[in-house]
């Protein structure tokens, strides 16, 4: 049996550097603009396949091999959305007619090469993958924003690379609720991204569920809301359009705080941080007093694996402190991941700034990265996740 329409789509993770909760949870409305940057491909990415064939049944898809069910709320809200498009091909007022492939059902298989549902915005990344090859398939051309929103809020920013806001809107219907892309992925070139993960484990309260409990409970994220946000986005973009990383990295850390203070003022309270990452929290304040200027700057989404902001020029010497800190207790050779980064030697002065005792194996690896661009098509028949039968390819 041939498959048509097989799209290959290749999506981006992003990394949060502003956060909020929901005003609608069925549309994903936030209460607040947001700010966030896409990591690059070659080292974080979904890669996703959607086919559509006459001679499928029913819908299905499969996700890390696995097959989930298609019936979940957000992924039907991007199939109806994805389909509602296709159909409005219009001609003046009247409506084109209706393409006999639009009532084909649909294949789709995505996978991760990152921790799912471990606070690293693999949603985001998904859903981003999941409506950019939808929109493929069925030939809508559209802003996908509204699309990826409705599977996963993050997910609107992934569609672009670069530093990407999500603007929260203000219509009802959630049409301005869309995101813009600030700087290209080539507007920071020295800008590194080192993703310390903690735990790849699934965390035990969802972001979602998590964010909504927030909304409903807790009175600092609403001020925060209303009157920190707003003035901090901007700051941010400026520092962003500047490439002032003293005040992007402090910002960035500040901003992370603030959030999870929220969490903490939320009732029942919600801890997504456990001991290594306020280790890691210290060792990063400690490394810059010990500079007299921020050289790294951390940020946590909801789950305990930091993500840290740095120059080329400092991350050799900012992964030794790490290896220093948490040596890998088997994994020494796969530590690190991702770019080539070079050994470096720790000077005792730095080794006596730190003062923390070691913590062998609190940090699993590191993943090396960048800024990147945003989704990309595979066209190689090998990049296909499903075979000409409309399932999934066997893992060797």
């Amino acid at each position: 049996m041939r498959c048509p329409g097989s799209t290959p789509g290749l999506a981006t993770q992003d990394i949060h550097t502003r956060r909020g909760g929901k005003r609608d949870e069925e549309l994903i409305l936030p209460i607040n603009s947001s700010l966030s940057v896409t990591l690059h491909q070659d080292q974080l990415k979904t890669t996703t396949t959607a086919v559509i064939s006459k001679d499928f049944t029913e819908d299905r898809i499969w996700l890390n091999g696995r097959e989930e069910d298609i019936g979940q709320p957000r992924i039907q809200a991007c199939l109806r959305e994805i389909r509602r498009l296709a159909r409005k091909r219009r001609s003046g007022d009247e409506e084109d007619l209706l393409p006999l492939s639009l009532n084909y059902k649909v294949h789709i298989a995505s996978v991760n090469n990152f921790p799912t549902a471990a606070g690293l915005a693999s949603s985001a990344s998904g859903y981003a993958c999941l409506a950019y090859a939808l929109a493929q398939v069925y030939g809508v051309k559209s802003d996908l924003s509204e699309v990826a929103r409705r599977g996963s809020g993050s997910a609107c920013r992934s569609l672009y690379g670069g530093f990407v806001e999500w603007q929260m809107g203000e219509q009802a219907d959630g049409k301005d609720s869309v995101a813009r892309q600030v700087a290209p992925e080539s507007h920071w070139p020295e800008l590194r991204v080192l993703i310390l993960v903690v735990s790849a484990e699934k965390k035990l309260t969802g972001s979602t569920v998590g964010m909504q409990t927030s909304v409903e409970t807790s009175p600092l994220l609403r001020f925060r809301a209303e009157a920190v946000v707003p003035a901090r986005m901007a700051e941010m973009i400026r520092y962003v359009k500047e490439r002032n990383f003293q005040g992007f990295g402090q910002l960035t850390m500040k901003d992370s705080n603030q959030f999870h203070a929220t969490c903490l003022d939320t009732f029942p309270p919600i801890s997504y941080l456990n001991d290594t990452s306020r280790h890691i929290i210290h060792l990063v304040h400690r490394f810059n007093a010990h500079h007299g200027q921020t050289k790294v700057a951390y940020t946590f989404d909801a789950g305990p694996n930091a993500v840290i902001f740095t120059l080329d020029d400092t991350v050799a010497e900012f992964v030794a402190a790490v290896r220093h800190s948490f040596p890998p207790e088997s994994n020494g050779d796969k530590f690190l991941k991702g770019l080539p980064v070079k050994p470096a030697p720790l000077s005792d002065e730095l080794k006596a700034a730190l003062g923390m005792d070691p913590t062998p194996g609190g940090i699993k690896y590191i993943i090396a990265t960048q800024v990147g661009p945003g989704p990309q098509i595979l066209d190689h028949p090998h990049a296909h996740l499903l075979g000409p039968d409309g399932l999934p390819k066997p893992t060797v």
